[in-house]
């Protein structure tokens, strides 16, 4: 195996366990919270801490990249992962259990920061999508079998916490046998020339809108994953078929994430976009309409993760299609933030509308989240070349 190679399967077994980790996170911690008598308000504002932790690492991250290179972020943001882990049996309090969320959230960002901005700076552009679909896959395969671990439940409360925490570990170890590398000198000659803000105001200017889709699936992965095992409880499922019910979204995603990756290498990213996106409306109206069946719940979970599971893959790869390269680290930090702002918006809102409209199919919110997305998308006219520029 080629160094190159190497060096990118290590990448994308890194994305696994991220998503591995953050998959287990959501619905075991929304169950364990529940069965303790925790509002559903509170249980989602909880799960804003992954969150909230990118938005505080997220401003501090660009210098130390370039000073020491991608590995040193990545092994830093693998560190506070599994230690996280590890520390979650010590202590069963809401505080420190959001503390530790808030850490592994920092953690998570620096290592998907490290390993995204890697593999969009080293892809040509005939081949983006396949490879950045292939990221999003291996993190999709990562969810699809985190919430498998809620089973462990039924054996002991700190087991899913220890196990996860050691296959993290065994994973980031890897990482000592690849070899660093900086961004490319070319690049930091011409952002060293903005000033931050700067560069994250040119970002927004010229692809604001290839950013709105880390914002659905931010929203979608936090929402399904937080809110709908609280919402399945109590409508009458058992916790046991929801964390089967659940990955069912990321393992549709692993289907067709590298089919619609390639697809959108030859139609386009937007095009492929609005299909998924419309797909996606479809499948959660369903949901809505027919949430006491088991059956339809493990139909559309599959089918909208076929659909609207690439989300994030297609939006950062529509990301690096306008941006310039030399606005690639600012593109993918913004991704990154995009991301945990609807991932922090989606419990919360759905947490506080389940409380206080009981009656409304949960469904309903995230019908109402990706028409919104679809319209501006569809909305918006693709950057002209002036647009382009960097001032």
């Amino acid at each position: 195996m080629t160094s190159s190679r190497l060096r990118f399967s290590i990448l994308i077994s890194l994305v696994t366990i991220s998503g591995f980790s953050q998959g287990m996170l959501l619905p075991l911690i929304a169950i364990i919270l529940e069965q303790s008598g925790v509002s559903s308000s509170v249980n989602g504002l909880h799960a804003t801490g992954l969150y909230i932790g990118v938005l505080l690492a997220s401003p501090f991250m660009e210098k130390p990249l370039q000073k020491y290179g991608f590995k040193p972020i990545i092994l830093v943001g693998g560190l506070l992962v599994f230690l996280s882990l590890f520390l979650f049996p010590l202590w069963k309090s809401l505080w420190f259990w959001f503390i530790l969320r808030l850490t592994i959230g920092i953690g998570d960002h620096m290592l998907h920061f490290g390993t995204q901005t890697w593999v969009t700076t080293t892809a040509s552009k005939e081949k983006r999508g396949k490879y950045i679909s292939l990221y999003g896959l291996f993190f999709a395969l990562g969810f699809t079998l985190g919430p498998l671990m809620t089973r462990l439940l039924s054996i002991n409360e700190s087991l899913p916490f220890i196990v996860s925490g050691f296959i993290s570990l065994f994973v980031w170890s890897f990482m000592f046998l690849i070899r660093n590398k900086w961004p490319d000198q070319d690049m930091d000659a011409a952002t060293s020339s903005l000033s931050s803000w700067n560069r994250f105001s040119s970002t927004l200017k010229i692809a604001w809108v290839a950013l709105l889709p880390a914002f659905g699936y931010g929203f979608l992965e936090a929402t399904l994953h937080g809110i709908f095992p609280i919402y399945g409880l109590r409508i009458g499922h058992d916790f046991e078929i929801i964390a089967f019910i659940i990955p069912f979204f990321a393992l549709g995603s692993i289907i067709l994430q590298l089919p619609l990756g390639i697809l959108s290498d030859r139609l386009g990213r937007r095009k492929v976009l609005l299909g998924v996106i419309s797909g996606g409306i479809i499948c959660f109206i369903v949901a809505a309409l027919y949430e006491h069946s088991i059956p339809v719940l493990f139909i559309t979970f599959a089918l909208s993760g076929m659909l609207v599971g690439s989300l994030f893959s297609l939006g950062i790869s529509y990301m690096t299609d306008i941006l310039p390269k030399a606005l690639l680290p600012a593109g993918n930090l913004l991704c990154g933030i995009f991301f945990s702002l609807g991932s922090i918006l989606g419990p919360y809102i759905s947490g506080i509308i389940i409380e206080w409209f009981p009656g409304l199919s949960f469904f309903y919110i995230i019908v109402i989240m990706l028409v919104i997305l679809l319209g501006v998308i569809f909305v918006k006219r693709e950057p002209t070349t002036s647009e382009l520029a960097i001032n």
